[in-house]
């Protein structure tokens, strides 16, 4: 599993932006505010956006699953150094071999998760690589339920997920607590929007306002050419986190049984709480008692 580099690629915003100087709210100390116009942006409409897939943009931090390659690019010097295991986006341009930067002067990549690597130990605390193993929230094949299970690494490779848990950006959704930290990772797209959007600004505003699906960070359209596009919530001016984010009220189910694999886990490993909460299932993801999951 790789997670990003200082830079990744970004997703264009589903409408026309404007940028304001004022406070911003979706990062401390942000100068400046991006807000959406009433217009789809001309990227959406080349890309369909009218007949793509919409799905949950999650709050957390994202990762690549591919199998493990050395790389040795030379880049120019007004980029940050790289190791040499780092790994160029999938659609990242070159020219003569040479990477070359984005719109917006970026390179953007990835850099491996290995042992013993303590800046991303909550990313290793979803993978357990010597049983091959990924812990991972899904949906449930019942209508509505979420389900946190266990995940073959070699059926999630080439997917980009996202990690998210209770030392990830703060932790939007309340999960675990400090001393019980718990993470788990979510394939992008997985989440689907059960009810079809209309595609202007009005009754988006009235969705994310008004239903409870709405409770989200953001929409992520996945469209039929590969092109994904976005909306956040700060594009409209609307708060987030919320107090009660649709992701946590909905039910779960745990289906993480260790018994059958030999693991060799971290105390901390989100994998061994879930083991201890292996069958349950709960009304409201929320309300999971996470002194349940006591040694």
């Amino acid at each position: 599993m790789q997670e990003p580099g200082s830079v990744q690629r970004k997703i264009p915003c589903a409408f026309s932006t404007q940028v304001r100087q004022e406070p911003g709210s979706k990062r401390a100390g942000q100068s400046f505010r991006v807000l959406a116009s009433g217009d789809l942006s001309l990227k959406a409409l080349e890309a369909d956006i009218h007949h793509a897939l919409a799905t949950e943009k999650v709050d957390g931090s994202c990762c690549y699953v591919t199998k493990y390659k050395e790389f040795t690019w030379n880049l120019d010097d007004d980029f940050k150094t790289v190791t040499d295991s780092w790994l160029p986006a999938h659609g990242v341009v070159q020219i003569n071999g040479q990477l070359q930067p984005d719109e917006n002067g970026h390179i953007p990549g990835w850099i491996p998760v290995e042992k013993g690597s303590k800046p991303y130990c909550w990313h290793l605390s979803t993978v357990d690589y010597d049983s091959g193993l990924a812990l991972v929230l899904r949906p449930c094949s019942e209508k509505n339920i979420l389900e946190i299970t266990t995940v073959p690494l070699v059926e999630l490779l080439e997917q980009t997920l996202e990690l998210i848990g209770t030392h990830i950006n703060g932790n939007p959704y309340g999960l675990g607590n400090k001393r019980r930290p718990v993470h788990f990772l979510i394939s992008h797209g997985s989440l689907q929007i059960a009810k079809p959007l209309t595609l202007n600004l009005a009754d988006l505003i009235s969705w994310f306002e008004e239903s409870p699906e709405g409770k989200v960070e953001g929409i992520v359209w996945h469209c039929m050419n590969g092109v994904l596009i976005k909306l956040h919530r700060h594009h409209l001016g609307l708060q987030w986190p919320l107090p009660d984010p649709y992701l946590t009220a909905r039910p779960l189910s745990v289906n993480v049984d260790l018994s059958k694999y030999e693991c060799d886990l971290d105390a901390k490993s989100s994998f061994l709480i879930f083991a201890r909460l292996n069958g349950k299932q709960f009304d409201f993801f929320k309300d999971i008692p996470w002194e349940d999951a006591e040694n």
